[in-house]
């Protein structure tokens, strides 16, 4: 659906993005991750033509430079509302920039305002509203004219739980229905329960890049976790481990190099009963640190 090659941006002698290539496949949930400053930002605002890039090339299946306007819904970190406009006028406002009629707009604005819980808002102004309201405003006019591309830069800013889970649900939604979406948040939790692939930007390149599982099983740890029957001291002082965490009834070792995770399971048999044992999967939030903070790390892409 999107394919970035080899993409340069400079501002004077800072570099934004440092030739970056990624791949979106179509019908997926695609997460656009990095620290602050990584040049994240800077990306988007190339894929929907905002700025230009220096060097490189951005191609969109199925989508001409001429159709981006109307075919990519793209919702910005940073708020575009006019705080004196009504809800729904601006809704219809922001629509009719996309090619929708009058009364197309508000049909769909009203159906919009029904699924996200804010019926009822339609005739107040954006100064009214709390920021998380004002996100679901801005997350309906980013929507509402049925985009074949839609890139959300941290769609969950303001948003309370349960309104986060909402939102959630519609983005899902809204894949299924065949749209390509790149999301771009901090929240690592939301990217590990929407995202097929991601790619990680640091200093303007990418250092990971591939389908979740392929990075979870690159950066795999070095812990076991044992679920014991009674108490786990028992096993804190395998040779070979040290003790990560621990609970009433469970521990976590943390294995040196070179030690087989076999043997440890074995002495753990032989010292309690353990109900369960598992090697302990990173999170994302666990590789996203470490990476960035790892000063030898250049590029890693799984297969």
């Amino acid at each position: 659906m999107l394919t970035v090659a080899n993409l340069t941006k400079r501002f004077g002698s800072h570099v934004a993005n440092d030739n970056v290539s990624i791949s979106v496949r179509p019908g997926i949930i695609f997460g656009l991750l990095g620290p602050n400053g990584a040049g994240k930002t800077t990306l988007i605002r190339m894929i929907t033509q905002i700025i230009e890039p220096d060097q490189g090339t951005i191609t969109l299946s199925g989508i001409s430079d001429s159709e981006r306007n109307q075919r990519i819904g793209y919702l910005p970190e940073e708020r575009g509302l006019y705080k004196k406009l009504s809800v729904i006028d601006q809704l219809i406002y922001f629509a009719s920039l996309k090619g929708l009629s009058h009364a197309e707009a508000r049909m769909r604005a009203m159906h919009w305002l029904e699924r996200m819980d804010a019926r009822g808002w339609e005739s107040k102004k954006i100064q009214e509203l709390s920021k998380g309201m004002q996100q679901k405003v801005q997350f309906i006019a980013t929507v509402i004219h049925q985009p074949s591309l839609l890139i959300l830069d941290e769609p969950f800013s303001g948003l309370d739980p349960v309104n986060a889970d909402l939102l959630i649900n519609v983005i899902r939604e809204i894949q299924s229905n065949g749209t390509t979406i790149v999301l771009s948040t901090h929240q690592m939790d939301q990217v590990e329960r929407l995202c097929d692939d991601i790619a990680l930007i640091h200093k303007g390149r990418v250092v990971l890049n591939g389908t979740l599982a392929a990075i979870r099983s690159a950066n795999a740890t070095n812990r076991l976790r044992f679920a014991v029957q009674g108490q786990p001291d028992v096993l804190t002082d395998i040779p070979g481990t040290e003790v990560f965490a621990r609970g009433n009834d469970w521990i976590e070792l943390s294995c040196a190099h070179g030690v087989q995770s076999n043997r440890i399971v074995q002495e753990a048999l032989t010292r309690a009963m353990l109900l369960r044992f598992n090697i302990v999967e990173p999170t994302l939030n666990e590789i996203f640190i470490r990476t960035v903070t790892d000063p030898t790390i250049e590029s890693q892409v799984p297969v």
